[in-house]
């Protein structure tokens, strides 16, 4: 392959991953293009490129999933290359195929790599031709379902279900008896459609207690390839990882080499080209292969960080022909990385995605020590068309010890309002004895449980009492107002230089105060506290019973959020209209997000019980499972199959028939 010096790159992704894509770029000097939905107008990943162009609506199979739309925008542009990011085309062989056709440089492995790992079946063969350990299971195409339920039992339960050209968890589920195994199956092969539009599944042994690691390999068209360490990714919740670092803690230098050879080896296997990830089960000190993704992986910054490389520079000079800087003799490890990744999701309601307007934000300053990768500033919307990691936090230090405590620090420090995080889960995590005493199994979130989404309740007492502070000084900021609307200026009777307790309107949260010289005495259920300090441009400093704090605040009409270290408080005023308690019983036949009804459980007029499975929604490609809220009757389906519905939407209608008995 002759080398080619590309001018201008159009990244065919979007959010974090394209801006990331863009900075790297531009110091290079190539000229970016952007292509962005409906949803994405005002995106930074647009404002960040020379050029952006407008490819379609709102949902991925309509824009950023149609590979004539990208091409179209390459050739209006005269982009001489595309890079896929990750997610989306970054691994489809036909996407690949066609730029090569219209001579358009694919920054990533040539289609037939894609072809060769994007099916786990013919991956697991390759692999075993190259010496490369495999998990016992089935991997051929044979799909009935009694035969696979055959072979299930041959392999031995518990056993794993994986969709054959999936990843990140979907289309996945671990069966641990027989008589799960059909239903199981339908769903993982449901998922595998929406997902990937491919319902193949294999099937291994599931092992247990095992680690996940990975080798970041690097080849060029010349036949030289090279590992670049190895990344811990065990920390994983649902199959999707959460926290990773590098490199992974607790290897002999042996069994280090021998992973890296083996990852090597199956690069090599298939011509590979560019930035690829090897991913191997580790138990004790067996490994095995499960699966090669052929792209850049999300984490790999904690490798940039631990080796000095910039990968993406790597993959663009790369594509042009150039070869590999540096020979394995010449890569060398420095000191220890951390990633997590912060999403838009409700720790405390199991997880579930959310959207909307980013209020507030503020975020650690970038250093050596810390950065930050991201697609989104204060203002931006957070939608449900796509997957809701809104950024990566990266930390690195001497050592794991120190770059662990960075870490938390980080996430104290990184400080968002407008919707839930799991800020405080990854907190709680980093902060874990078992964790800090090394990488645990790929099981140690799900054993956990709600641990670790606990919060600590003295820090939870000082958001609220920081909370009372700030809608006092708010009150006392506005209270010449008084025509204005809002809320804050709604309490009249009272007055801050009056004697008598001024009552906080928050709801569920009884709070009174009284005006002192200093500041407030606020009285808490757990006591009276005396609260003194500042509240400017959101950035709120107290000192409770003469102990301070810092922390930050968004405040609007109806709720004050305290983020204080890494918790973050929502407080609700009274007046703020929410659903009664009658209401609420219907709540979990409601749509918790926006997404698209799947599957119908149970036919209507059929008596069910409370809990029992109703309907099945997808959103941002997961499903969920929705049970009865009660004993009953199932009357009517208020969607069909296939309709979308918006967050909150009554799904489904059951007949009490215990209140009918009683009436």
């Amino acid at each position: 392959m002759n080398t080619v010096q590309l001018q201008k790159i159009l990244i065919a992704n979007r959010g974090e991953i394209a801006c990331r894509i863009m900075r790297t770029a531009k110091q290079m000097g190539l000229t970016t293009v952007a292509v962005y939905s409906d949803a994405d107008k005002n995106a930074q990943h647009v404002k960040m490129a020379d050029e952006a162009y407008h490819i379609g609506a709102a949902p991925s199979k309509d824009s950023y999933l149609v590979a004539d739309k990208i091409l179209q925008v390459a050739k209006a542009s005269g982009a001489d290359c595309i890079h896929p990011g990750y997610g989306f085309l970054s691994e489809n062989s036909e996407f690949a195929k066609a730029c090569e056709a219209h001579n358009i440089a694919f920054i990533g492995p040539p289609a037939t790599s894609i072809e060769a790992m994007g099916s786990k079946t013919r991956a697991k063969e390759i692999m075993a031709a190259a010496n490369v350990p495999l998990v016992p299971g089935y991997y051929g195409d044979k799909q009935d379902p009694a035969f696979l339920q055959s072979e299930a039992e041959k392999i031995g339960y518990p056993v794993l279900i994986k969709a054959a050209f999936g990843g990140g968890g979907k289309g996945m589920r671990v069966v641990e008896k027989p008589k799960d195994f059909i239903t199981a199956l339908e769903g993982a092969q449901r998922e595998a459609i929406a997902g990937f539009g491919n319902d193949l599944v294999l099937l291994e042994r599931y092992v247990n207690q095992p680690r996940h690691i990975e080798v970041q390999v690097f080849a060029d068209n010349h036949g030289n390839c090279v590992y670049l360490g190895d990344r811990d990714c065990s920390l994983q919740r649902r199959h999707q990882k959460v926290i990773e670092e590098a490199p992974a803690p607790g290897l002999s230098d042996a069994l280090r080499k021998e992973m890296g050879e083996a990852a090597v080896r199956c690069a090599l296997a298939i011509n590979y080209r560019g930035a690829g990830t090897v991913e191997f089960l580790l138990c004790g000190n067996e490994f095995f292969f499960m699966e090669m993704n052929t792209r850049l992986q999300v984490e790999h910054p904690v490798t940039e960080m631990v080796t000095g490389v910039d990968l993406v520079n790597w993959q663009i000079n790369i594509a042009g022909g150039q070869t590999l800087p540096l020979k394995q003799s010449d890569i060398q490890l420095q000191g220890h990385s951390f990633e997590a990744r912060i999403y838009a999701e409700d720790p405390a309601n199991d997880f579930i995605p959310c959207s909307g307007t980013i209020e507030a934000l503020h975020v650690p300053v970038n250093s050596e020590f810390v950065r930050i990768d991201t697609g989104i500033a204060q203002g931006d919307e957070i939608s449900p068309y796509y997957d809701p990691m809104i950024a990566k936090l990266i930390v690195h230090d001497d050592n794991r010890e120190q770059a662990l405590s960075r870490l938390q620090q980080a996430l104290e420090q990184f400080h968002l309002a407008g919707f839930s995080t799991n800020i405080g889960f990854l907190h709680n995590l980093a902060c874990h004895a078992s964790f800090k005493q090394g990488a645990p199994s790929t099981h140690f979130i799900a054993e956990q449980g709600d641990s670790l989404a606990a919060v600590d309740e003295s820090l939870l007492l000082s958001s609220q009492l920081i909370a009372a502070f700030a809608y006092l000084e708010s009150l006392n900021t506005h209270q010449a107002q008084n025509n204005s609307a809002s809320p804050w200026q709604q309490l009249s009777g009272f007055t801050l230089n009056a004697p008598q307790a001024i009552k906080i309107p928050f709801v569920a949260l009884p709070l009174s105060a009284v005006k002192t010289a200093q500041g407030y005495n606020v009285t808490h259920s757990a006591g009276v506290y005396s609260v003194q300090g500042t509240l400017n441009n959101g950035e709120c400093c107290v000192f409770i019973n003469g102990e301070k704090h810092s922390a930050h605040v968004n405040i609007t009409d109806n709720e004050i959020t305290v983020m204080n270290k890494a918790l973050q408080t929502k407080i609700e005023c009274v007046d703020k209209h929410y659903i009664s308690s009658h209401e609420n019983d219907a709540l979990p036949l409601a749509a918790p997000l926006n997404g698209t009804v799947v599957k119908h459980l149970i036919e209507v007029g059929s008596t069910i019980t409370k809990g029992d499975a109703v309907v099945i929604i997808e959103a941002m490609k997961m499903e969920y499972t929705l049970n009865a809220p009660h004993d009953g009757i199932l009357q009517s389906y208020c969607f069909g199959e296939g309709e979308l519905v918006s967050h909150g939407a009554l799904l489904a209608i059951v007949e009490d028939t215990t209140v009918q008995e009683g009436a």
